[in-house]
C-alpha cells in the first residue's frame, strides 16, 4: 500500500509480481545464482522484510544488469550496500559515522527531497558544462576557420598570434567560466536520464558548435572585408594592399574593426550559448556572473585597442584612428551573429527533441521488457 501511495508501484504493475518478500531471495538461507536473482530483481520493483545482506545482493545484482543504482540507508548495517551502490546516501541526522563514511553523499536534513534538489543541482552542473564546451568550441573553431579563409583567399591574415592569444586568455575566458556557473533551465527535471557511458559532446552539440562556428566566422571575415575595402582605398587581397600607400596603417585599421566586431560577436555568442534552444532574450540576466564576464571583456577589448603603446605597439590595433564609421563597420557584426545564431536555434531544438524522443523511446522498451519478464517470473511459480 505504502509502494502504491509513493508511486513506486505504477498503474499496470501485479502486486504480486511487483512486491516480494526478500526470502525469496535465498530459499533455505542460499542466495538464487546470479541468473536467476537478476531475473527476479529485473521484475520486481519492491522487496520486503530486507536483510543487510539481502540490499546487498540486490544491489550487485542491478549492478551486474548494468543498472546505476542509488542506495540509502542509517545503520551500521546499511554500509556495505552503500559502499557498493554507485551513489550511497546516507542519514546526515540519525545516520550513524560508518554510514556516513561509506557513502557518497549525505542528507544533512535527513529529507529524501533533498535527492531531488541535488539531481537538479547535479543535472544544472553538467549542463554548465555542456554549454561551456560548446561556446569555447564554436569560437575557436570560428578563430581557425577565419585564418584558414585568409590564408586560402589570398587576403592579408586579419590577426596577429598576439592577438589571438589576448582573444583566448583575456576576452573568450570570462564568459565561458561564466556559462559553466549556469543556473539549470526549469524544465531541466524532465529531461530524461542520460545513459552512463554518453560523452558530454553529443552528436547534435557538435552540429550545433560547427553551425555557429561558420555562422560567426562569415560574419566576422564579410566585415573584416567591409574594412578592408573601406581602410585600404578598395583593395582586399595581399599583392593589392601591397602597392596600397600607408599599407601598414590602413591595415592596422582593418585589423583593429575585425577585433572589435569579434569581440562583440563573441560576447553576444555567449549570451546565445546559455540554452541551445531557448530564445537569448529569455531570462537574459538570470546568469549574473556572465553579466559580471561580460563587463570585464568589455573593460579589456577597450584597453586592448585604446590604451597608447598597448594597443598600437604591442598588440598591433588602434582603436583611435579608425573614427565613427569604423566603429559601426564593427557593430555589422555582434547584429549579424545575434541574428543568425538565434536563426540556427530551431535546428538544434529539433535535433534535441529527436534525442529525448530516442531516450524515451529505450527506456519504454526497457520497462515493457522488465514488465514482460514479471509476467514469465510469475508463469513459473
Amino acid at each position: 500500500a505504502i509502494a502504491q501511495n509513493v508511486k513506486i508501484l505504477q498503474t499496470g504493475d501485479n502486486s504480486n509480481v511487483c512486491a516480494v518478500d526478500c526470502a525469496r531471495l535465498r530459499p533455505g538461507d542460499v542466495y538464487l545464482h546470479h541468473d536467476e536473482m537478476d531475473k527476479l530483481t529485473a521484475s520486481v520493483r519492491v522487496f520486503a522484510r530486507a536483510r543487510p545482506e539481502d540490499k546487498l545482493e540486490i544491489v550487485k545484482s542491478l549492478q551486474r544488469q548494468g543498472l546505476v543504482t542509488a542506495m540509502t540507508g542509517d545503520g551500521v548495517n546499511d554500509a556495505p550496500a552503500l559502499n557498493q551502490a554507485n551513489i550511497g546516501v546516507a542519514m546526515g541526522i540519525q545516520g550513524t559515522e560508518v554510514a556516513k563514511g561509506a557513502s557518497d553523499m549525505i542528507l544533512t536534513d535527513d529529507n529524501f527531497c533533498s535527492i531531488v534538489a541535488a539531481v537538479e543541482k547535479g543535472r544544472a552542473i553538467y549542463a554548465g558544462i555542456q554549454k561551456f564546451v560548446a561556446f569555447i568550441m564554436s569560437v575557436h573553431i570560428a578563430e581557425v576557420l577565419q585564418i584558414f579563409f585568409c590564408i586560402l583567399a589570398g587576403i592579408p591574415v586579419m590577426r596577429t598570434p598576439l592577438q589571438i592569444l589576448f582573444l583566448i586568455l583575456v576576452t573568450d575566458l570570462p564568459p565561458s567560466i561564466a556559462l559553466g556557473m549556469e543556473p539549470g533551465e526549469k524544465t531541466i527535471l524532465k529531461e530524461r536520464p542520460r545513459p552512463r557511458t554518453e560523452p558530454v559532446v553529443l552528436n547534435w552539440m557538435w552540429v550545433s558548435m560547427i553551425l555557429n562556428g561558420v555562422v560567426l566566422s562569415a560574419v566576422i571575415v564579410a566585415v573584416y572585408i567591409g574594412s578592408l575595402v573601406y581602410f585600404c582605398d578598395g583593395a582586399i587581397f595581399q599583392t593589392e594592399i601591397d602597392a596600397v600607400e600607408g599599407r601598414d596603417g590602413k591595415l592596422m585599421q582593418a585589423r583593429t574593426v575585425a577585433f572589435i566586431a569579434l569581440v562583440w560577436s563573441e560576447n553576444i555568442r555567449s549570451y546565445t550559448s546559455r540554452s541551445f534552444d531557448k530564445p537569448v532574450w529569455r531570462d537574459i540576466f538570470g546568469n549574473r556572473h556572465m553579466q559580471k564576464a561580460i563587463f570585464l571583456a568589455q573593460v579589456c577589448l577597450y584597453a586592448a585597442v585604446l590604451i597608447p603603446f598597448f594597443s598600437d605597439e604591442i598588440l598591433g590595433l588602434n582603436g583611435m584612428s579608425i573614427g565613427g564609421q569604423g566603429w559601426l563597420i564593427a557593430l555589422l557584426g555582434p547584429l549579424g551573429c545575434l541574428v543568425l545564431c538565434e536563426a540556427s536555434k530551431p535546428i538544434t531544438g529539433y535535433q534535441m527533441k529527436r534525442y529525448q524522443q530516442r531516450l524515451a523511446t529505450q527506456s519504454a522498451s526497457a520497462d515493457t521488457g522488465i514488465r514482460k519478464l514479471g509476467k514469465e517470473t510469475s508463469k513459473a511459480r
